[in-house]
């Protein structure tokens, strides 16, 4: 499976520096990004080619990897799927768009593409969907990130935002993609709670599910990445772990 790569920041070097092409038949072939700098110096590291214009690419894929911003998913996503080429997205809050979401949804069914989204930089999604249709009455996502990764310069804890995960991916675009993951899986604009808390040196988040299934918690503390303290190495550990499994004969869980 030949993988182009859309964002040449800290997940996409993540990944390239554990995809392995002879271990599991995938080869990410090509990079692109607005600083063509950081594309060629991913490609050089990774043995594939930088491109200046994105399209130089889709002739070549079976699959691209969009590691950049919501923005780019809405300019670049409905051209990559006419083509029929299947898309792994980390910027899933571009899909709290519910206009986008119908657009890129529409596309992908007329061409025989697939979008796939990670679980990204959270544990228990297989759950949440599970009993999205099954009585689930209430689901809430806490969120606590350290002043540094969210550019803060403060030493008292602070809650920047409550409110919808289609408000609070607008607020936050690079920062709470993990609340529109939620509330994907579960087909509904989820409770958010953002705080920002100086004790903490982890992006740490508690999702709650009650229903008639019964009630379910799960608190994932991540490491941010060095290279990039808003991003959880978790959520770069998800989408290798969706590629390697295109190749899997046997699939564990949802």
């Amino acid at each position: 499976m030949n993988v182009g790569i859309i964002g040449c920041g800290a997940i996409a070097n993540i990944i390239a520096s554990r995809i392995v092409p002879e271990d599991n038949n995938i080869e990410i072939k090509y990079f692109f990004d607005k600083d063509i700098e950081r594309a060629e110096n991913l490609a050089s590291f990774a043995g594939g080619v930088a491109v200046l214009d994105f399209d130089d690419m889709l002739n070549d894929v079976d699959l691209i990897l969009e590691c950049a911003s919501p923005d780019s998913v809405k300019l670049l996503a409905p051209k990559i799927l006419e083509k029929g080429i299947d898309m792994i997205i980390m910027s899933i809050g571009a899909f709290m768009d519910k206009d986008f979401f119908t657009k890129a949804l529409i596309i992908a069914r007329e061409n025989d593409a697939h979008i796939h989204l990670p679980s990204g930089a959270v544990v228990g999604l297989d759950g949440i969907k599970a009993v999205a249709d099954f009585g689930l009455k209430e689901i809430t996502l806490v969120t606590r990130k350290s002043p540094k990764s969210l550019g803060k310069d403060i030493d008292t804890e602070e809650v920047l935002f409550e409110g919808k995960a289609s408000d609070a991916v607008k607020e936050f675009p690079l920062n709470i993609n993990v609340a529109a993951t939620i509330s994907l899986a579960c087909n509904r604009d989820i409770d958010v709670k953002i705080i920002v808390d100086p004790k903490v040196d982890r992006n740490v988040h508690e999702i709650t599910a009650k229903g008639d299934f019964g009630e379910f918690k799960t608190i994932t503390m991540n490491h941010p990445c060095a290279a990039n303290p808003k991003t959880s190495m978790l959520a770069a550990i998800s989408a290798i772990k969706l590629l390697k499994s295109f190749d899997e004969t046997i699939s564990v869980g949802l």
